[in-house]
């Protein structure tokens, strides 16, 4: 294979390994739970959620990539021990995330196989796993994500036709919406680029020796077409729940997301379901996994040189919580609060390294990106201290 085919497959790999991991259980989750709240009005959360994402992915990707460093190592240089922190809190988040995303995973195969959630969820593991034991484990990782990504969007607008969404007030709603919730749009843009997922991609490219001055144009189109992914995803399962919402039929409160695959496909619509979600899941294992390890593996050279094996232990470490205690709720809300503190702490520190010329040398980073970046940390800032305020209370 040339080195420019492998250049664009590793652009390409980047991308869908930073929607995938964005496409979780609980994306899933929270795209239909707003959207029966505020129905046809969600478009707008959804295209505000769009424009924050790619201006605080934007100013992460290509700070990465002209540093040709990791975030953990540009914010140590930003602020003494920064890196670390950054590190602490990603990891965390990181592990809570996985072991729902291991559950979600068991849920899928339950639906699809008629298996236990907990033998769904060790064999899910075991297929994460897998995908680490290639000699090519990122190569491997990047067609994987791509295939299941086409999977899941393709199953998901098949959902989306047959339930008949009232297009029209969609797209009217997008831009004049009638009711609006701060809480959904920090949800969004938090299940979108917060905690390790923005830097899945970053770290990838990385990775793959796609860096420095000449690869910016491709680093930011790659940033772009992962946002627009994971958005398609979005907007296609939000017009899918809309379908069925605005027919009278109320979601299943246990799994709102599979109503509307139910609704319109009976028990093969649960199957198709469980697929989505068995995708959404184990793409989100891995790329949570992978992106986890990369937050410490600059610190060791130990951790460096024997890094797939330590993501396999990240992932049975994630498997066996969920295989025998479970999903601890209380540990899995409060990390999912933090979540929403780590992209204004980690998007802040990559701006203030945008300016330092020991991290960029002597590139310029554009005022618009600045700008941009700093609307979205002070918001997010803003909305995460509200809804910890709402959490404590």
């Amino acid at each position: 294979m040339s080195q420019q085919s492998n250049r664009r497959n590793a652009l390409l790999g980047a991308a869908f390994l930073m929607a995938t991991s964005a496409i979780g259980p609980g994306f899933l989750t929270q795209t239909a739970t707003f959207t029966q709240k505020l129905a046809a009005s969600f478009g707008f959360v959804i295209l505000l959620s769009i424009i924050l994402d790619i201006g605080a992915q934007l100013n992460i990707w290509r700070i990465i990539a002209i540093s040709e460093k990791r975030a953990q190592d540009i914010a140590n240089e930003v602020f003494p021990y920064a890196g670390y922190f950054l590190a602490l809190l990603i990891v965390m988040g990181g592990l809570a995330f996985n072991i729902g995303n291991v559950g979600g995973a068991g849920l899928g195969l339950n639906l699809l196989m008629g298996v236990t959630p907990e033998t769904g969820a060790i064999i899910s593991g075991a297929i994460a796993i897998g995908i680490f034991l290639f000699k090519e484990a990122g190569k491997a990782m990047d067609k994987f994500a791509q295939i299941m990504g086409f999977v899941m969007i393709a199953l998901t607008v098949y959902v989306a036709f047959q339930a008949n969404p009232p297009m029209g007030e969609a797209v009217a709603r997008t831009f004049v919406p009638e009711t609006l919730d701060p809480i959904a749009i920090v949800t969004l843009v938090g299940g979108t680029v917060g905690g390790y997922i923005t830097f899945a991609g970053a770290h990838r490219l990385l990775d793959a020796g796609v860096k420095g001055k000449a690869a910016l144009p491709e680093v930011s189109r790659s940033s772009i077409t992962a946002i627009l992914i994971a958005s398609v995803m979005r907007v296609v399962l939000f017009l899918a729940v809309l379908g069925v919402v605005a027919q009278g039929v109320a979601l299943d409160k246990a799994n709102p997301a599979s109503t509307p695959f139910q609704h319109v496909a009976g028990n093969w619509g649960l199957m198709i379901f469980g697929m989505v979600i068995w995708a959404a899941s184990v793409t989100s294992v891995i790329g949570a996994a992978y992106t986890s390890v990369s937050f410490i593996s600059s610190f060791s050279p130990k951790i460096e040189q024997h890094k797939n094996w330590v993501i396999i232990a990240f992932i049975v470490v994630s498997t066996a919580v969920l295989a025998t205690i479970g999903r601890p709720a209380q540990v899995l809300v409060l990390v999912g609060t933090l979540n929403g503190f780590i992209l204004p702490i980690a998007l802040g520190l990559i701006l203030l390294a945008a300016h330092k010329t020991k991290i960029v040398g002597d590139y310029k980073h554009p005022v618009w990106m600045t700008i941009f970046g700093a609307l979205v940390v002070i918001a997010m800032a803003i909305l995460s201290v509200q809804t910890f305020i709402k959490y404590l209370g």
